[in-house]
């Protein structure tokens, strides 16, 4: 336990500069008016440059240069200005070097984190406070930065045992200290004489969620709505435990703001990218960060294993109470065997029916969100009962075996293969086309054809049946994973019935959809090299397969392309939530995007151009000066049709 006379006390605690309390006092005053804030600034020759600087930041983005601060004061306003001095005086208090410079570190990226997470929000649902939500933000920790410099060596092994451990940093203050960061950080922002609703929002920011619910419970709350969502959001980002901050996202922001899972994985990734403008404009690098889409993932994972760490809690309470500890650890043991044998058929290797299920889910799940395609290739071996007759069952098993690892192959790492059961396989395509899946099919059924079985020196003919389905999710996609399964299995009887050993292929998806696939795929940058002779169509695959999988939101890269405005954006996600038609569709309907301009977002939104280039070079297939000519000339080839695409892909 500490005394918190020794924080007050300490020479060290964190004071603000005289320009941002004299702000600080103009921000208060209704009457304040331009020149007087401009005086105050122009008192310190170090905060005016970095307001200036801030302001032709692409934070802002300011049109045209910000040379004075004259100019600036009115272009950002008193709170903004207010919000910058306050910021950059936090910034010099919280970089040092030496054996705390990591922790300094980590609080101020995670302080920035919150702040931006708090912006972003506040722009959507607290408009008129978005400055002061960002600098409510900034200080939610600032109870961390004064015990770091006041009480470090007490405070330190807290900082490390809830890095390792996770949980909640305040209650473990709390135990180990008797004061936590939330206490001191409110009672320092008392003593700058800050407004009392951003201390009340502070206070509020690291309680449990029903007492978050409880109290905040109408619409005047709104900051501290605000203000609580963004402090999870910097748990999200910047903790290891992502998936309980992903969980308590969900309840806050579906209660406080009525969002969909959608809307929260959409304001997510808009945070994330704001982020990096804000560390530029911090001097802060964020690139460890990772993409929002990885840190969904990553956070997915977590709350996976928490389930399952759970379950196996509840079973080894039992379990203890009826065994010694060696007969614990042998049954241990036996779990880690049973879960792999949960996923993998035991003869071939493969994964099994049910991982396949899943896996089936939630591609569908994932492509209905970003409107790609999905493929199912299933599969039987023509005549197996007779070959078990005839050579016996030892001799079937080293069929299904070898067909595994010949399917294993010739299909994409990226994709699934199973055993589905018995003699049947089956492979999920991520983002196949018609010909696509047509082509797979037949290297498949040609692999097996000429694949060397032997029985007693003698070459065995073994054969498959093939039947694919390829379909393109709606939003709500329903009973689809039945649909896709039936269809691609009458088609493979339909091979059956026509003499076995060939491959039929159905396609699910409606004649415009066709069509518009078909468009994409022809705007692809992998498709214009294989065209133009650059690459043949393995080195495509293997290049495309490594190649990062960002992607903006359609709508994100309209508006980037010129192609949309925000005001339609927002017409056509109104659009989709009244039909549950994708977004691409709606925005057709509505007359705010033409098939062409819709196949050329998809096809970039599918496949980034720069990024496969960039793929391409690091794989050592293109010097850098060559893939820049390619681009070049493939955004020529776009840009014939729309020229705004010239300037961005």
């Amino acid at each position: 336990m500490i005394d918190p006379k020794r924080i007050w006390s300490s020479a060290q605690l964190p004071t603000l500069p005289t320009v941002a309390m004299r702000l600080l006092e103009l921000a208060r005053d209704p009457e304040t008016e331009f020149k007087d804030v401009i005086g105050v600034v122009k008192t310190d020759p170090a905060i005016t440059a970095k307001i200036l600087k801030a302001a032709n930041s692409s934070f802002f983005g300011f049109k045209s240069p910000v040379t004075s601060i004259e100019r600036a004061v009115p272009l950002l306003g008193t709170t903004v200005v207010t919000t910058l001095a306050l910021s950059f005086s936090l910034v010099d208090a919280a970089m040092t070097s030496g054996p705390l410079a990591q922790h300094y570190t980590a609080y101020w990226k995670h302080s920035i984190v919150q702040a931006v997470a708090a912006e972003v929000l506040a722009e959507r649902y607290a408009h008129g406070v978005s400055s002061d939500c960002f600098l409510t933000g900034l200080l939610l920790d600032l109870g961390r930065l004064a015990m770091l410099k006041t009480v470090p060596n007490e405070y330190l092994p807290v900082l490390a045992e809830w890095e390792e451990q996770g949980g909640s940093l305040k209650e473990r203050e709390a135990a180990r200290l008797g004061i936590d960061h939330v206490r001191v950080g409110a009672q320092l922002m008392r003593d700058w004489k800050l407004p009392t609703r951003l201390i009340a929002a502070v206070s509020l920011h690291h309680a449990t969620v029903s007492k978050l619910l409880a109290e905040l419970h109408d619409e005047t709350t709104v900051t501290e709505r605000v203000v609580a969502v963004a402090a999870t959001v910097g748990d999200y980002f910047c903790t290891a435990g992502k998936g309980a901050a992903l969980e308590r996202l969900e309840s806050l922001t579906s209660t406080f703001f009525q969002t969909t899972p959608t809307a929260l994985e959409e304001y997510l990734e808009r945070t994330r990218e704001r982020i990096d403008k804000a560390g530029n404009l911090f001097s802060v690098n964020f690139d460890g960060l990772g993409a929002s889409a990885d840190l969904m993932a990553a956070a997915g994972e977590q709350l996976a294993r928490v389930a399952v760490r759970e379950h196996m809690a509840s079973t080894q309470m039992e379990i203890q109470r009826q065994a010694a500890e060696e007969a614990n650890h042998e049954l241990e043991s036996k779990n880690h065997e049973l879960q792999e044998r949960a996923t993998r058929d035991a003869l071939t290797g493969l994964y099994n029916r049910t991982f396949f299920a899943e896996a089936l889910n939630a591609a569908i799940n994932a492509a209905s969100r970003t409107a790609g395609a999905i493929g199912l290739v299933f599969s039987d071996i023509d005549h197996f009962k007779r070959l078990n007759d005839t050579y016996g069952h030892q001799f079937g098993d080293e069929v299904l075996r070898l067909v595994g690892n010949i399917y294993d192959d010739v299909v994409r790492k990226s994709d699934v293969v199973a055993r589905y059961g018995g003699e049947e396989f089956v492979v999920l395509v991520h983002q196949p086309t018609e010909k696509g899946l047509e082509k797979l099919s037949e290297r498949l059924r040609l692999a097996i054809e000429s694949g060397a079985f032997w029985f007693e020196g003698k070459r065995v003919p073994v054969t498959i049946s093939i039947g694919a389905a390829i379909v393109l999710p709606e939003r709500d996609p329903g009973d689809l994973a039945l649909r896709l399964v039936a269809a691609a299995d009458e088609a493979m009887y339909e091979s059956k019935q026509n003499g076995r050993n060939q491959a039929h292929v159905r396609s699910l998806i409606e004649a415009d959809d066709r069509q518009l696939n078909q468009l994409v795929a022809q705007k692809r940058f992998s498709r214009w090299l294989v065209q133009n002779k650059v690459f043949d169509i393995q080195i495509m695959s293997r290049a495309l397969l490594e190649t990062p999988s960002e992607r903006l939101r359609t709508g994100s890269l309209g508006q980037l392309l010129g192609f949309l405005t925000s005001a339609q954006i927002d017409e056509i996600r109104r659009r989709q939530q009244a039909t549950g038609t994708r977004f691409g569709r709606c925005a057709m309907a509505l007359g705010h995007l033409t098939e062409d301009q819709l196949a050329t977002l998809l096809a970039i939104q599918a496949e980034p151009p720069n990024l496969l280039a960039r793929t391409l070079t690091t794989m050592g297939l293109l010097d850098k000066a060559h893939a820049d000519a390619l681009l070049m000339q493939y955004r020529a080839n776009l840009s014939a049709s729309e020229p705004a695409v010239m300037a961005v892909v």
